[in-house]
């Protein structure tokens, strides 16, 4: 049986090694078949095929068909769908109560603690970091706002904002509740009016002359952009993530400065 590579390929989004899509497919296109029918089809070494076969089994891609000699039958893709779907909650589940223990333990207490005391012995000059993928900058944004605690200024395109109102409306709205002062400026000529999901959770202004993609949270946390979003795919996106006071305290001027002209 010949089944082309990129079926294969995509085969291995299903949670399956090599040889595992490969008998998988054979056995699909059988029904029922032995394991020495299946080494054959599927050119997966027969001193392999057994132990493909019973990782299968145990992941709810196939069954052992009672009798003798042995053979499988394979499990409708529907149905794999969803027994995947599951594992996928349960295994969730399962880590989201780990790190829930995590959290409360003495273990992450000590973690902590040696951060702390790593970065205490860091020169300023080298608090600074590259954070590539927006996917990845955004998460990390998301967490910079999560721990603000006096305010948050954002300097973002007008694609940029539509994004943050996707991803942060409930993260913004929650830190506002809390009092952090939230300031954007946008770079478009369009009304602020437009942005009425944060309507009495951040002040907003428009200002078309300035290009710049930051963040600066409580004064000291800074996270910019160094490409245009409008010229690069998001998985190219590159922001410098920089704690020091004094760069900082560069940007918050140069956001409030814009601020007040607008």
């Amino acid at each position: 049986m010949i089944v082309q590579q990129d079926l294969l390929k995509k085969i291995k989004d299903f949670g399956l090694n090599s040889y595992e899509a490969k008998i998988w497919t054979a056995l699909l296109s059988r029904g029922i078949s032995s394991a020495g029918e299946l080494s054959d089809i599927s050119n997966v070494p027969r001193s392999r095929t057994y132990d493909v076969l019973e990782s299968l089994e145990k992941k709810g891609f196939v069954m052992m068909k009672l009798g003798k000699p042995i053979k499988y039958m394979a499990i409708p893709p529907t149905e794999v769908i969803d027994v995947i779907k599951k594992k996928i909650r349960e295994d969730s589940v399962r880590q989201e109560s780990s790190m829930d223990e995590l959290r409360k333990s003495d273990v992450l207490e000590q973690l902590t603690q040696l951060h702390t005391n790593g970065i205490d012995m860091i020169e300023p000059t080298e608090l600074v970091g590259i954070i590539k993928n927006r996917d990845n900058v955004y998460d990390y944004m998301e967490n910079m706002i999560k721990k603000a605690e006096k305010s948050v200024y954002i300097m973002t395109s007008f694609d940029g904002m539509s994004r943050k109102i996707d991803q942060f409306e409930k993260t913004l709205k929650k830190v506002s509740d809390k009092g952090v002062s939230i300031k954007i400026i946008v770079n478009s000529k369009d009304s602020d009016k437009q942005y009425k999901e944060l309507k009495g959770v951040a002040e907003i202004k428009n200002c078309a002359e300035v290009k710049s993609r930051f963040i600066l949270v409580d004064d000291s946390k800074l996270l910019f952009f160094i490409t245009n979003d409008k010229d690069v795919h998001p998985t190219y996106d590159v922001a410098i993530w920089v704690e020091t006071s004094f760069f900082a305290e560069s940007i918050k001027g140069f956001f409030e400065m814009t601020w007040k002209k607008k």
